[in-house]
C-alpha cells in the first residue's frame, strides 16, 4: 500500500492576543483600526503509519496583524516562519469504519515545533514604530529579560498546534480538504505587548512578570490539496469492493484488512452441494453380491446361477472335481494350482459339518493331497441374530470344525490351511428371510496357490494354522 503524501494549504490567519481588536457590532464581525487580512502558506510531508494514525512535518510562512485603540493605542504586524511535527488520528474510520462515507476523511491533529517571528509595533496616532521584537532598549521584564533574540532578526519560540481537517478523495491521486488549526505560542511577545498596562512606559513593562498576560495564539483556516505519492495508485469504487489486483490503495483511505478476502462460510446447501460433487462414484453392488452362493462375487461370476454346493473356478464356472482328480491321476492335468471356490452351510447356532457338505470336503482333501502347491483358506460367517461378539465366536467355531474335518479326512499337510472368521460382518445376502439367513451361515472354501494365502477382506479376524493360538 502507498503511505506517503504531500499537502499544500493556503490559509487565512488571525491573531489572538493583547493587540487583537476583533469584535462584533450588531452581529457583524468588526476589525480594529489599521488591521488588515493576513494569510499563510503551509506545506506538509505526510507519512501514514497505519490506517488510523499518521505523522507529518509541517512548514508555514505567513504574517499576522492586530490593533487595539483602548489602553494601548497601537497596532502590530509580524512575519513568521514555523516548523512543527504533528500526529493525526483518522476519526472518521475510528468512529464509523471504512465502509461508511468511504470518500470522506476527518482528522484530528496535534504537535509541537518552533516559530521564528519578526514583530513591529506602531502608534495608531502617529504611525511611527514604537518597539520591535529584537528591541535592545529598555523594554524588558523582571522574569523575561529584554525582548530580544540574541541579535537575530527573528525571535524564536515554541509553538503547539491543535486542529482538525476534513478531506474528500477527488481521485486516486488528489484529495481536497479544509483545515482549521489553532497555534499556541509559548510567549506573550508575539505582539510585543503586555496585557493590562500602558506599554509606552518602560517602567510598566519592566514590572511585568510571566503569567500576568495570556500567551499569544494564532489560528489558520485553509483549503488543502493533497497529492498521494506511490506506484499504481487506485481508489475503491462505488461498490465498495477492494481489489488488490487493480493496483495499490493509499493507507490514508484503505484499511489493509479490507484487502483480505472474507472467509468463505458455506451454507448447509453449499456444503451439501460440495459433498455431492466430491462424493466417490457408487461401487457396483455386484461386488458385494453372490447370488448363487458359490464364493465368487456376481461382478466376476461368469455363471451366476450355479447349483448350490458347486465347486467353481475363480471365474465362477462350475467344475467337476471328480474329473479334475481323475485327470491329475492320469497325468493329463496341468500341475499348476488353479483357484477354486465353494461354500458349505450350517444350521442355526451350529458348527457341525452337514452330511451333504462332507462329500465336498473329502474331494477337497483329495485334491490338496495331489496338488501340494495349493493352499486353502477357510472363512467363517454367521447371520445377524445374536450379539456381535457371539457371532464372531460362532464363525470361529465353524472354521475350526471345517479344518478339523479336513485333517481327519486325511489332509497330509494341515499347515496349508488358513482360517478367518468375521461373524455377521460379511453377509452375502440381506438378513431379511429364512433363505438369506441360511446363505449367510456358511464357511467359504478357497483353494488358491500358496503365494496367494492372504485375506481378501480389509478387516476382521484372521489366523494362520501355522501360528500358535
Amino acid at each position: 500500500m502507498n503511505t506517503w503524501s504531500v499537502t499544500v494549504t493556503p490559509a487565512l490567519t488571525r491573531f489572538f492576543g493583547d493587540l487583537d481588536n476583533y469584535g462584533f457590532y450588531k452581529g457583524f464581525p468588526q476589525k480594529g483600526p489599521n488591521t488588515k487580512t493576513t494569510g499563510a502558506l503551509g506545506v506538509s510531508i505526510n507519512k501514514q503509519l497505519s490506517h488510523l494514525f499518521g505523522a507529518s512535518a509541517d512548514f508555514h510562512i505567513g504574517s499576522l496583524r492586530g490593533s487595539k485603540q483602548a489602553l494601548y493605542n497601537a497596532s502590530f504586524r509580524s512575519n513568521f516562519l514555523q516548523g512543527t511535527l504533528n500526529a493525526n488520528v483518522n476519526m472518521k474510520s475510528l468512529l464509523f469504519g471504512t465502509r461508511k462515507l468511504k470518500r470522506w476523511k476527518w482528522d484530528l491533529h496535534a504537535g509541537a515545533g518552533l516559530m521564528w517571528f519578526d514583530t513591529r509595533v506602531y502608534d495608531l496616532t502617529t504611525g511611527q514604530m514604537i518597539r520591535y521584537s529584537n528591541d535592545r532598549r529598555d523594554y524588558s521584564s523582571v522574569t523575561q529579560g529584554k525582548w530580544e533574540s540574541n541579535g537575530s532578526v527573528y525571535t524564536r519560540e515554541f509553538v503547539f498546534p491543535l486542529g482538525s481537517a476534513l478531506h474528500y478523495e477527488l481521485t486516486s491521486r488528489l484529495d481536497l480538504g479544509i483545515d482549521a488549526t489553532l497555534y499556541m505560542v509559548n510567549t506573550e511577545k508575539l505582539d510585543m505587548t503586555v496585557g493590562g498596562v500602558d506599554n509606552s512606559k518602560a517602567a510598566n513593562v519592566y514590572g511585568w512578570r510571566r503569567g500576568d498576560s495570556g500567551l499569544d495564539k494564532w489560528a489558520g483556516l485553509g483549503l488543502s490539496l493533497t497529492y498521494k505519492i506511490g506506484k499504481d495508485a487506485v481508489r475503491v469504487g462505488k461498490d465498495g469492493v477492494y481489489d488488490p489486483a487493480k493496483g495499490r490503495y493509499h493507507l490514508r483511505w484503505a484499511d489493509p484488512k479490507d484487502l483480505l478476502k472474507e472467509p468463505y462460510n458455506p451454507t448447509m446447501n453449499d456444503a451439501d452441494s460440495i459433498a455431492k460433487a466430491n462424493m466417490p462414484k457408487p461401487v457396483d453392488p455386484r461386488l458385494y453380491t453372490d447370488t448363487d452362493n458359490d464364493g465368487v462375487a456376481d461382478l466376476f461370476d461368469k455363471e451366476p446361477a450355479t447349483p448350490a454346493g458347486s465347486i467353481v473356478s475363480g471365474a465362477g464356472v462350475a467344475m467337476n472335481l471328480d474329473s479334475i482328480i481323475s485327470s491329475i491321476l492320469r497325468g493329463k492335468f496341468a500341475p499348476e494350482c488353479e483357484a477354486l471356490f465353494s461354500n458349505i452351510e450350517f444350521d442355526t447356532d451350529k458348527a457341525t459339518i452337514r452330511p451333504a457338505s462332507q462329500d465336498i470336503m473329502k474331494k477337497v482333501v483329495e485334491l490338496l493331497n495331489l496338488k501340494t502347491n495349493c493352499g486353502i483358506i477357510l472363512v467363517g460367517h454367521a447371520d445377524y441374530r445374536a450379539s456381535y461378539g457371539y457371532n464372531i465366536q460362532l464363525s470361529k467355531r465353524r472354521v475350526d470344525a471345517a479344518k478339523r474335518y479336513l485333517t481327519r479326512a486325511g489332509l497330509t499337510d494341515p499347515s496349508r490351511v488358513t482360517v478367518e472368521y468375521y461373524g455377521e460382518y460379511r453377509p452375502i445376502a440381506p438378513n431379511t428371510s429364512g433363505d438369506n439367513l441360511q446363505r449367510n451361515r456358511r464357511v467359504e472354501i478357497k483353494i488358491v496357490p500358496m503365494n496367494m494365502l492372504r485375506s481378501p477382506y480389509q478387516s476382521g479376524q484372521r489366523f494362520d494354522s501355522r501360528e500358535p493360538r
